[in-house]
């Protein structure tokens, strides 16, 4: 697995974990739970996934599995 991949997957296990904290304090905490939830729900999933769009762009695009650089 490319080293890009690591660091992406750190990164969105730590993201993921503090965006489930933030929305389960703001569902047990909350005036209106639902609502303001799904901000930080929706930016839970959205983040990591632009980040690996991202990645796999600058990273991993272009190169052939036999070829190129690694």
């Amino acid at each position: 697995m490319p080293l890009w991949k690591r660091f992406w997957l750190l990164f969105s296990a730590i993201w993921v974990a503090i965006a489930g904290l933030n929305v389960v304090t703001i569902l047990v905490l909350g005036d209106n739970p639902p609502a303001k939830a799904l901000t930080p729900v929706l930016f839970m999933v959205a983040v990591p996934a632009l980040g690996y769009v991202l990645a796999w762009i600058f990273f991993g695009r272009g190169r052939s599995e036999g070829g190129g650089r690694h």
